[in-house]
């Protein structure tokens, strides 16, 4: 693989963690204001975004191990790092959903 071919994955990454990110951080507005199904929709929306960054994850692990060289660089590093926060994220947020539900 090489050196642009790793940045599309990692910018791709990047992109569809960010865009869930955005639609977790507008469902946290939405359950404040006890907007529950809007709220469901948007985090929807963010688990189909992460499942796109985990695809071009899953491509690279997938190469890896076919025996392909991977040079991982700063970006990669950063492209994972943004995945697995918003991945976590999205699971605080899907908890707090139910919270917001029972108190709302």
């Amino acid at each position: 693989m090489n050196e642009e071919e790793l940045q599309v994955a990692a910018f791709e990454i990047i992109l569809h963690s960010g865009t869930a990110r955005t639609e977790i951080h507008e469902a946290f507005a939405l359950m404040r204001g006890n907007q529950f199904s809007q709220a469901e929709e948007k985090l929807e929306v963010a688990n189909v975004e992460l499942v796109e960054a985990h695809h071009a994850q899953t491509k690279l692990l997938q190469d890896y191990a076919t025996g392909v060289e991977i040079k991982i660089e700063i970006i990669m590093v950063h492209a994972q790092d943004h995945l697995m926060t918003t991945m976590t994220l999205l699971e605080v947020a899907k908890e707090m959903l139910e919270l917001h539900k029972k108190i709302g």
